[in-house]
Formats: C-alpha cells, structure tokens, sequence
C-alpha cells in the first residue's frame, strides 16, 4: 500500500526521472536459491534504498512479500526494486527462478531492456536458466552474468566461470577474478578491497594473483578486440602495442549493449564484495530505453500504427506486465511505459486482445488514472509521472489484465501479448459450502486476469471446475490465495471425460404404450445400430416404407435417440460414432405424439445397448516432449508404461536436444507435468494436443466406471 514500510528500513521519497537515457531496467534471471533476491537487498541497501537489508529466511525481503513467498522461502512472483545509482535510475525486477513461476520470468523480460544471469559459485549452470539464456539471445537481449554466494562452504568461483563459458557460450568472460576480501579488476589491474565492506578501496593488487590475472586478463582483452568495431585494434594488440583502458571499456561498454559480449562478476552479497562494479557495469554497459528495439503496435481493429519511439513526448504506449491484489488498496498493476509520459488524473484507454483461450476476453475500455505510483516490493510510493522507458505502478485500474494495453483514448494502440507457456497440470477445486461458491468465484476472476499462465475451465461434460497450473508448486500459490481471499475451498481427483460406442450391431425395438382411460401414449420403432469409423459422429437413416410411422413423427425418434446419446448409456458418457437406422414402427391415429416418439427412440437406444456392446472410448492426446539427450532413455521409457505409443524421435535444433513425439492417453497425462520434471530435473518440456479417441483396455473398464 501506498507509504508502507519495509521491516528492513524505512523507504525513502521515490524519484521521477525525466530522461529514458538515464533509465536502466534489468532483469535478473536464475535458479531459485541462486541468491537473486539476496542481491537486489545488497545493492538496494549499497544505494542507500534501505538502511539494511533484509533476509530470505526471515521474511523481511523487499521482492518476497508476498505470503507464500515468505512461506515457501523462494520468490513465487516478479517484483521491481528501483534505485538511483550516480544520476541514473535502476529498476532491479526480481523474477522466481522456480520453473512452476516462468510466467513471472517473461513478464520480467518483457519489462526489462536487459539480463542480469545470477548463478550460484556452488551449483553449476542448469538447463532451464540455458534455455533462458538463448530465448535472450533469440532477441538480442544484452546479459551479463553474475557469480554470486561467494561465501557459500563450496563455493568455487572459477569453477563456475568455466561452467557458465561451457554452457553460455565463449562470448562470456570474467571482467574480475575473487581474491581474499575483494576482487581483481582484469583491464584495471587493481585491488578492490571490501575488508571494510562497501565501497571498496582501490589498491595493488596481491603479487600471488599476478599469474592468474595475466592469463585471464589476455584472455579477456582477446575477446574485447574480437567484438571490436575497429579493425585494426587485433594488429596493434599482436605487435605488442599495451592498449589504452578506456579504449578497452569503451568497447566492452559497446558489445555489452549489442548483446555479442558478457561479462561476469563474482559477488558475495554479504559482505558487499561485488557490489560497486554491478552496479557500475550496468550504468555503463547495459543500453537504455532508447536503445531497445520497442514491440510492434496496431490499433484495436488490427491496423498496423507507426513504429513506437522511447520519446516522452510521443503517443502514449505502456504495457500491464503485472496485475496483482493488494488488501489495502485493491488491484495493482505494474506498468512499463514504453512512450510518452503517463501522468495522473488523466483518462487512458485499456485495450486487451488475442487471450480469450486463457479466460481473458478481449475488452476495450476507457479508464481514469488517479495516482501513479513507483513501486519498491510492495511498497508504493508515489510519483508525478512516469515517462517513456519507465516502470511504474497504477491502482484501481478496473479493466486492467495482465498483457494489456494501456493508451490514450483518442489514439488507442494495442500491443501483441508475448508468449506464454501452456499450463499442462489441471487441478479440480470445488467451494465447501454454497454461501463459498460466490467468493471463490469473484477469487478466481482476478487471479485469472492477473496470471496469465492459469487458465479456467468449467468442464460442462465432468461437471468440474478446473484450474490449469503450471505445476504443484504454482498450484499451491493459486490454493493458499484462493484462502486467503475468504473462499473455502478444497480439490478433488481431475475427471477426464470419455466415450461410449458399439462394438457391434444392434437391433432393438422401443416401444412406449400407455393407456390410461384418457388421452394415451403410443409410439413403436424398430432400429439397427452399427458402429462408424472413430471421428464420424451420428447419422440417422430413415428407411419406413408404407407409412409404418408417419413423416412428422420420425424426427421425434431421431431426437430421442440424440438426447439419450448425450445422456450416455453404460457410464453416463456421450455416445459417439455410430449409425442407426429407422426401419419399422407402428403409430396411433389419437395417441401417437411427437413426446411418445421421443420416448420410444430412446427405450429403443437403450435396448439395443443391452442387446449389443458398449465400448469406453478414451481421448488420446499426440504429446511433443523436448529434452536433452541424456534423459531420452527414461522419458521414453516412462512414456511406454503411460500406454504410450511413441512416433519417432529426433535431433531438436539445439545441440544436444531431442524431440519426442507420442500417442498417450489423457487419463495417463494429469500429472505428467510433475512427473516429466522429476525425470528429467526440470530439464524437459513438453505440449499436448487432442488427436482421438480410442477403446479403452478392458482390464481397466471397471476402474473408470464405478
């Protein structure tokens, strides 16, 4: 809420910058427990933001405010931490880097203009923080790295060097090398002693490192000159020449913001080691708004608009990266501003389209701005205005989802939503009591308009309410706010819905005949059932002769027997690809009706059901599994004991990958997102896709039908 504090120290007035030069938002990416959060405490607290910083464990983090987060001890949501570092705004966003959270992660790339990589100097470089790396460098995304927890038991810091270069790239290169309290800066060839914590003091370096820092530091000029635009920088280097500093800086700073070099910096967040050069790296290296190529913008209809521009002074263009719920001030909403100047109490058209298959339907409405905000955490302070290439913060913004446009009303823009995984992991909820059923209802309409990596689905075949979560662990967060909100709710085992059909012909004769004294009931046909082809639905043949039945009641029996396919047979499953033919009937002058032939195709169904066999038919799903090639075995193996029936496998584009592509029942795929990640470490992907349906094995009729 506005002008709340922090448990770590009060917060500060927050500053509005007028210039996008002077503005940096950087992402910072990596595995959970790799000490992201723990970094952006160090550096809000090394800028002067807080009076100290606070702890993951405990609970007192500006990012992790969130209860869950504190619960759970890991972030679980995207939050921004801005700072003034040397007259240049910083906009730290702090993402989760548990895979169950990657729609947080985007969002945190969509708002930044550059990468932070953070890695632990104990753990190594894990698949899923590669795979972001390249998604980064895909679209020219500048990154950096950082080798962070330095005072971890078994921390090794060069170590980790050589395994981010490994699994980044040889664009990656150490700019400093760890030394006892402090670091030594490679193109400086000085000490940075943090004995005394930050900032450092300058001084020589230790005659023990020279060996080390030689070889590093020539390796590291020979990857400067590589990415150099002046060409004759690699000669003058080979004679011998000893290359001015600040030309080395200057083009480091230029390949940094190209995105073709990154530097790595080890840090210790405790003890401040660290500290002054990210900071100063990116300042200098990491490119401003108005270097960021800006998304491509249409009007509401669809018609192309000109190119946007980070001109403050331009049409406004500003993107909801985040819809949260505050309990003090109701919904949140954290905006970047892409151009022009938002400012308050000034009205804004909120435009919102191509989400309608996550629950999200496309709306156009004007709205009114009353404060704007910048946001610390939770913490929301307010600010005069945001310009271009900001971040900022609205509240009471309605209309406002997740991906939406936010643009002036007489020039309404609307920006491509970016990708979003699929959530593969469905999760059935169901309200205690009824007097539950309105409160989780209105619960789950803002979860869903702030998350688009949930969707809705109210199942009309299961009668389920279904939540679709990226894994357990987002499932648990979706669970706890759904309490939180005051909806009691509880889960239930996910139904998955089948088909019934012949396994042969039938025939069958329905009659319905009622005399009663009064007005009866008369109707009698004679029908033959035959199976189809799976996929080709019901058809009706009319095949009476001499007026058995009479022309206006024999839709009455084909409307019947449709109304008791839907109702189902065996299990209460619709009845699907099957034929059945009219061929007799006899009918009443006085009691025939079109409800009495209804009833008789239906009675009729129904006999010819126990005179045949019904067959369970279960949906297939064609699944695409991504992975790296050393977990191909067990996932192909597991798929088999799925009922799994694999098409082929084959080398994906990036080394080292393969593609899995199967047939698997969708009674076997409700966990297969919790499971495939335990297989393959987090490392595999996988989508699903509705093929067919298919019988189901006998052996396990009995399971899904009691």
């Amino acid at each position: 809420m506005a002008g709340k504090h922090t448990e770590n120290g009060d917060v500060g007035a927050a500053v509005a910058v007028d210039d996008p030069a002077k503005v940096r938002n950087v992402v910072l990416v990596g595995p959970s427990g790799s000490g992201k959060t723990t970094l952006t405490e160090a550096l809000l607290t090394a800028a002067g933001v807080l009076s100290r910083a606070g702890s993951v464990t405990e609970g007192t983090t500006v990012c992790d405010h969130d209860p869950a987060a504190v619960r759970q001890q890991r972030s679980v949501g995207l939050s921004v931490a801005p700072l003034m570092y040397d007259g240049v705004k910083i906009n730290l966003i702090d993402t989760p880097g548990y895979a169950d959270f990657v729609g947080e992660l985007r969002a945190g790339l969509r708002a930044a203009d550059a990468a932070l990589f953070v890695v632990c100097a104990a753990e190594g470089v894990d698949a899923a923080t590669v795979a972001v790396w390249e998604e980064c460098a895909a679209v020219g995304m500048p990154r950096a790295v950082v080798v962070a927890r330095l005072d971890h038991q078994r921390a090794d810091a060069e170590n980790e060097i050589a395994a981010c270069r490994e699994a980044f790239g040889a664009g990656v290169l150490p700019l400093y090398l760890p030394a006892k309290n402090g670091l030594v800066g490679l193109i400086t060839q000085r000490f940075y002693d943090y004995s005394d914590g930050y900032p450092p003091k300058t001084g020589e370096p230790d005659p023990a490192d020279l060996d080390r820092m030689t070889e590093a530091r020539n390796e590291l000029i020979e990857g400067i000159i590589a990415e150099s635009e002046d060409e004759t920088l690699m000669d003058r280097y080979l004679a011998g020449e000893d290359l001015d500093q600040d030309t080395l800086i200057e083009d480091l700073e230029k390949a940094v913001a190209r995105g073709s070099f990154h530097p790595v910096i080890p840090v210790c967040s405790t003890s401040g080691v660290g500290l002054a050069e990210v900071l100063e790296g990116i300042k200098r290296a990491f490119p401003s708004p108005l270097e960021h190529m800006l998304p491509e913008v249409t009007d509401p209809n669809g018609k192309n608009r000109e190119k946007l521009k980070a001109d403050p002074d331009g049409p406004l263009a500003a993107e909801v990266v985040r819809t949260a719920v505050d309990s003090y001030v109701g919904r949140v909403s954290l905006v970047r501003v892409f151009s022009g100047t938002l400012r308050p109490e000034r009205p804004v058209h909120v435009s919102g389209h191509g989400m309608s298959e996550r629950g999200h339907e496309d709306h156009d409405v004007d709205e009114r701005v009353a404060h704007i905000y910048s946001p610390l955490g939770a913490t929301l302070r307010e600010v005069p205005y945001c310009v271009a290439g900001d971040l900022c913060a609205l509240t009471k913004v309605g209309s406002a989802e997740t991906g939406d446009t936010v643009s002036a009303p007489d020039h309404p823009l609307l920006m491509t939503p970016w990708k979003m995984p699929e959530p593969l992991l469905p999760v059935a909820v169901v309200a205690k009591t009824r007097s539950d059923e309105d409160t989780m209802a209105r619960n789950l309409a803002r979860l869903v308009a702030g998350d688009p990596t949930l969707r809705l689905e109210r199942n009309a075949e299961t009668h389920q309410l279904v939540l679709w979560c990226m894994g357990e662990a987002h499932a648990d967060v979706v669970l706890a706010r759904l309490r939180s909100g005051g909806a009691d709710v509880d889960t239930e085992p996910v139904k998955v819905a089948l088909r019934e059909t012949f396994a042969g012909p039938a025939k069958a004769k329905g009659r319905h005949v009622k005399q009663s004294g009064g007005h009866g009931q008369y109707a009698v046909c004679d029908i033959i059932v035959e199976p189809l082809p799976r996929g080709s639905g019901f058809q009706f043949v009319d095949k009476i002769v001499g007026g058995a039945i009479p022309n206006q009641f024999i839709p009455s029996v084909e409307k019947g027997i449709r109304a008791q396919l839907e109702r189902g047979l065996l299990s209460g499953y619709p009845v699907v690809d099957i034929k059945v033919t009219l061929v007799d009937g006899k009918a009443h002058s006085v009691d025939s009706s079109d409800a009495a032939f209804q009833t008789a195709g239906s009675i009729a169904l129904k006999e010819a059901a126990a005179a045949g066999q019904i067959t369970l038919l279960e949906p297939v799903d064609t699944v695409t599994v991504r992975l790296p090639d050393e977990h191909l075995g067990t996932v192909l193996g597991d798929l088999s004991s799925r009922r799994g029936r694999v098409l082929g496998t084959e080398a994906d584009t990036s080394p080292g990958y393969s593609v899995i592509r199967a047939e698997v029942p969708a009674t076997q795929l409700i966990r297969y997102a919790i499971d495939l990640r335990s297989l393959s470490s987090g490392s595999a992907t996988f989508t699903r896709e509705f093929s067919r349906f298919d019988p189901l094995p006998q052996n396990l009729v009995a399971s899904m039908t009691t």
